[in-house]
C-alpha cells in the first residue's frame, strides 16, 4: 500500500467530482460528493500501517519532522496529469488521519464562480484591504486565487503570495508572481508579510489572517499604498469587522476601528451549497463595498448596522446573503430547507423569497 493506492483513490475522487478525500484507520476511504460523505465502493477498512505508508510516500523529510513535532501538518502536493491537492494530516487515537482537498491545476476564471459582477471592482483598485470570508470549505482560497489571477492577467505588477500551504500555482502573465510557503520559504505569516514590504510589491496576498500581528501588518501594508488580499474564518461581512477588532486588546479597539475604517475596501463572504440537481456545489455570497457610510459605522463601532446598509446598497454593488439565497431558491438551484439552514436571518430570507 503506497502512493499508487493513493493515486487510485484520487482518480476515483476525480471521476466522482469529489471535493475531499478522507483517509483514516478503521474506516474505508471516504469521499465528499455534493457535500455528503460516501465510501469508495469495494475498498476495505484502512489499517493504521496503510495510513503511515501513504503519509511517508507524500511527505518530505522536513515535513515529516514538523509532523512528528506538532502532530498536525498542512501541506500541498501534485500528481502529474491529475491535479493539485491541499492536505492536512493529524494525529487521532495515536495514529494519523488525512483530509485531502482537490484543487485543479488551472485557476478558475472569476466570472465562473457565481459571484456578483461588483467583485471585479476589487481587482481594479490600487490600494486597500480586501477580505474573502467564510467557513472552512466555502471556497475562499479559490475566490482569492481567481482575484489574483485576474490582476495577473491585466496589470504589470509584482504580486507576492504568502500561503500555508501554496494551493494554486500562479504563472507569470502580465505580472511577476512570487509565492512563499509558510514552513518552506518562511517561518510565519507575519514574518513573511513584514519582509514582503521590502520586496517592492504592488499586491500582497496573505492566505489567512490568523493572529493580531498578521492583521496589524496587513492593515499597515494597505495603509502604505499596497493592495492586500486575505481571508478570515467568519460568516458575514459585519462579523468580519468584529473578528478583526476582537483580535486586539480592548484598549486598542478604537485605534483598530479607525485604522480598519481607513483601509478596508471590500468584503466577500461566501458559502458553498449542494445543487438541487446533485451536480456539484453553488456559491451563495454576501458582498460589502466600503462606502463612506460604512466607514463611519466601523469608526463608531456600530457594526450591527452594517447589514442595513447591505440591504439598501444594491446600486453600489452590495449584496446581502439572504438576497442571494432567495435568488438560488427561485432559480431552483438549491433546496429551500438547505438555504434556510445557511441563512443568518431566516425572517429576512422569507421576505426576499416573497418579493417579486
Amino acid at each position: 500500500m503506497d502512493s499508487m493506492t493513493l493515486k487510485l483513490w484520487l482518480e476515483i475522487a476525480k471521476e466522482q467530482n469529489a471535493t475531499d478525500l478522507h483517509i483514516c484507520s478503521g474506516s474505508p476511504p471516504l469521499l465528499r460528493v455534493n457535500g455528503t460523505l460516501a465510501e469508495i465502493p469495494g475498498v476495505a477498512r484502512i489499517l493504521p500501517e496503510t495510513v503511515a505508508e501513504i503519509s511517508e510516500a507524500i511527505l518530505k523529510p522536513k515535513q515529516r519532522a514538523r509532523l512528528d513535532d506538532e502532530l498536525v501538518l498542512d501541506f500541498s502536493f501534485s500528481v502529474p496529469g491529475m491535479g493539485r491537492y491541499r492536505a492536512n494530516i493529524y494525529s487521532q487515537r495515536s495514529t494519523y488521519a488525512l483530509a485531502i482537498r482537490m484543487l485543479p491545476f488551472e485557476i478558475p476564471v472569476l466570472h465562473n464562480l457565481g459571484l456578483p459582477a461588483s467583485v471585479y471592482e476589487f481587482t481594479k483598485k490600487t490600494k486597500g484591504l480586501f477580505l474573502i470570508t467564510g467557513a472552512t470549505g466555502s471556497g475562499k482560497s479559490t475566490t482569492l486565487a481567481a482575484l489574483i489571477n485576474e490582476i495577473n492577467e491585466h496589470n504589470r505588477y509584482h504580486i507576492i503570495t504568502i500561503e500555508d500551504p501554496i494551493e494554486y500555482l500562479h504563472r507569470h502573465k502580465q505580472s511577476l508572481v512570487t509565492q512563499r510557503e509558510v514552513g518552506e520559504d518562511t517561518s510565519t505569516f507575519s514574518q513573511a508579510l513584514r519582509s514582503a514590504l521590502r520586496q517592492d510589491p504592488d499586491v500582497v496576498m496573505v492566505g489567512e489572517m490568523r493572529d493580531k500581528e498578521t492583521i496589524s501588518i496587513a492593515m499597515t501594508a494597505a495603509e502604505t499604498g499596497h493592495q492586500v488580499f486575505s481571508t478570515l474564518h467568519t460568516i458575514g461581512a459585519a462579523k468580519s469587522i468584529d473578528r478583526i477588532v476582537d483580535a486586539f486588546g480592548i484598549d486598542q479597539h478604537q485605534q483598530v476601528r479607525f485604522q480598519l475604517a481607513a483601509v478596508l475596501e471590500g468584503v466577500i463572504s461566501q458559502q458553498l451549497l449542494p445543487r438541487i440537481d446533485k451536480k456539484g456545489l453553488v456559491t451563495a455570497s454576501e458582498v460589502m463595498i466600503v462606502t463612506p457610510a460604512i466607514r463611519n459605522l466601523i469608526r463608531e463601532g456600530k457594526h450591527y448596522q452594517i447589514n442595513n446598509v447591505l440591504q439598501t446598497g444594491k446600486s453600489a454593488g452590495m449584496q446581502i446573503l439572504e438576497a442571494d439565497l432567495a435568488r438560488l431558491i427561485k432559480e431552483n438551484k438549491v433546496d429551500r430547507d438547505e438555504a434556510f439552514f445557511r441563512a443568518q436571518d431566516t425572517q429576512l430570507l422569507t421576505q426576499y423569497i416573497t418579493r417579486k
